[in-house]
């Protein structure tokens, strides 16, 4: 994850960009939960209610996305990674499992009664759709599609291999996706916690793929702002399920 003081402003052009196979992130800001078809682990059903501040996220969001927008405008150099190198399977593959995180992350933040958990929920909600945002803008200015024919993590070596029933690692499945919506209380934190701590795990996976491959400066400070970040919350995650009595 990357910090969220890359506070700039973009042009109104690149607000257009989506989020492959996803909602835009406008609509996920007002919905709650991204949609997308079952592969991607994303789908359309959302919470029966708000809790307080969700509407401040939600617009915190849309800004989120606008900042990282702009952020992928910035500098962006004469490299011009073709569409099916690893920066634009990077690109397109990290935007699809962010906006499961950005999902998960509002149901955390509505759901919770835990301000420590609403923190973190809303810290990934906020930093991750920002992230979309840049990456999609890459791809607009690399003239590639936000979406591809090719294969889930065929950008990276042995990356199909990490794929499974469509998901890419880390990612929650349908059946998980449902166990949290429906928990609540203290089970509801602990199991938001560990979907997302194995959510970071899977993003620091791919994170790390892509560094080993591009030579694209802006890639690489992203992919290893993701690393660092989401490593840290994983220690924080974990101080959480301590806390709760649970690992």
């Amino acid at each position: 994850m990357t910090s969220r003081s890359e506070t700039v402003t973009g042009d109104a052009e690149a607000r257009t960009a989506t989020v492959p196979e996803e909602a835009a992130p406008a609509d996920l800001a007002a919905a709650g939960p991204t949609t997308g078809g079952p592969t991607d682990g994303v789908d359309a059903d959302g919470p029966g209610r708000r809790g307080p501040g969700t509407g401040l996220l939600a617009l915190g969001v849309v800004l989120g996305l606008l900042l990282g927008l702009a952020a992928g405008l910035l500098a962006p150099g004469l490299f011009r990674p073709g569409n099916d190198s690893p920066e634009a399977g990077f690109a397109r593959d990290m935007s699809t499992h962010h906006a499961q995180a950005v999902e998960m992350s509002i149901l955390a933040h509505e759901k919770t009664s835990d301000p420590d958990v609403r923190t973190l929920a809303a810290d990934i909600a906020l930093t991750q759709q920002a992230q979309i945002g840049t990456m999609q803008t890459w791809l607009k200015t690399w003239g590639l599609s936000p979406t591809s024919s090719q294969p889930r993590m065929a950008w990276m070596p042995d990356g199909a291999g990490a794929v499974k029933d469509g998901l890419m690692p880390g990612m929650a499945t349908d059946a998980e996706r449902a166990q949290l919506r429906a928990a609540t209380g203290r089970d509801f934190d602990i199991l938001f916690l560990r979907l997302m701590r194995d959510h970071h795990l899977g993003g620091i996976h791919m994170a790390q793929g892509v560094i080993e491959l591009t030579d694209d400066e802006q890639v690489t400070a992203l992919a290893q702002s993701m690393v660092n970040g989401q490593k840290k919350e994983i220690e924080l995650i974990n101080s959480l399920l301590i806390r709760l009595g649970a690992q």
